[in-house]
């Protein structure tokens, strides 16, 4: 189990280079990815040189003898919504992080991205349940609490738990009443959330973000092997050599990932796959631009 001065440590860490990355990288391209409700009168100036001749407000420049503009501001308060998959399988990484701690890094860069643009901010960490639901607010002090959670919920050595992203969608398309941006953040081994995506995104802006390990895609030839289930802790002895096993392994690693491109390109759900050696950060870069063209 975890200590609770190593999760705190961490989180600061977290904090620190997420923040830095949301702050200097980040926090426009959000910004402009994700545009408010619209435009909201703020108040009336003098017009000033450059300034828009349909924004003269005429009946104050009649009173005052001299010209004056209205100022908008955009209606922004958004709310972001993050739905982390925690279950077994992001335990998993063959070299220095798992993918559930790539989600994690991940989510960290666009809750702090949301908090630069004074959006609130909530998670659903899911596994074949919902593991923490913790509602959209602002503030440090509540993103911190996020990242803590998250943290808690990576530990190697809690119960093996396995994957329900139809129970995560289905469960959001209940919680959010307004319409949100969802980032659902996983490797989408799993199959059978069509419908709830639809639902979902017929109300709400969703994001698919796929981490996975190369690893993963084939089994590699290592002879008669035990291998233990990452989502029920079951061992079962393999025989990695076996033409017929490994094209079955394949085929259902194929089969996820199809479903999932399948799935989100048949709603209009922007997705992004990226690998545990891939820059995560240039990942985001190309999703937000593409966002907003």
């Amino acid at each position: 189990m975890l200590e609770v001065s190593d999760i705190l440590a961490r989180v600061r860490k977290i904090a620190l280079k997420t923040r830095r990355l949301s702050d200097h990288v980040f926090g426009g391209e959000y910004h402009s990815s994700f545009k408010g409700r619209g435009m909201t009168f703020s108040e009336v100036r003098k017009y000033e040189y450059g300034d828009d001749v349909r924004t003269i407000d005429w009946n104050v420049t009649a009173r005052n003898r001299e010209p004056y503009s209205k100022v908008f501001e955009e209606e922004r308060e958004l709310t972001l919504m993050l739905a982390v998959d925690v279950s077994s399988s992001g335990l998993f990484g063959s070299g220095e992080i798992t993918k559930l701690e790539k989600s994690i890094e991940i989510a960290a860069i666009l809750a702090f991205s949301a908090l630069q643009n004074n959006d609130k901010v909530g998670l659903l960490a899911f596994s074949d349940e919902v593991e923490l639901f913790l509602p959209p607010k602002k503030g440090k002090a509540h993103l911190l609490r996020i990242i803590r959670e998250l943290l808690v919920l990576s530990d190697p050595t809690k119960p093996a738990q396995k994957t329900s992203i139809d129970k995560a969608l289905s469960s959001l398309s209940g919680y959010l009443k307004k319409k949100t941006i969802v980032f659902v953040l996983s490797d989408f081994l799993d199959t059978g959330y069509e419908k709830s995506l639809r639902i979902l995104a017929k109300r709400h802006d969703v994001n698919g973000f796929r981490i996975y390990d190369a690893l993963e895609m084939a089994i590699p030839n290592l002879g008669l092997i035990p291998m233990r289930s990452l989502e029920d802790d079951a061992i079962t002895y393999v025989d990695t050599g076996s033409k017929s096993i490994a094209k079955t392994y394949t085929n259902d690693i194929d089969s996820a990932v199809s479903y999932f491109e399948k799935s989100f390109t048949q709603v209009g759900a922007p997705m992004v796959s990226c690998e545990l050696n891939e820059d995560h950060i240039s990942k985001l870069l190309q999703f937000f631009k593409a966002k907003h063209r």
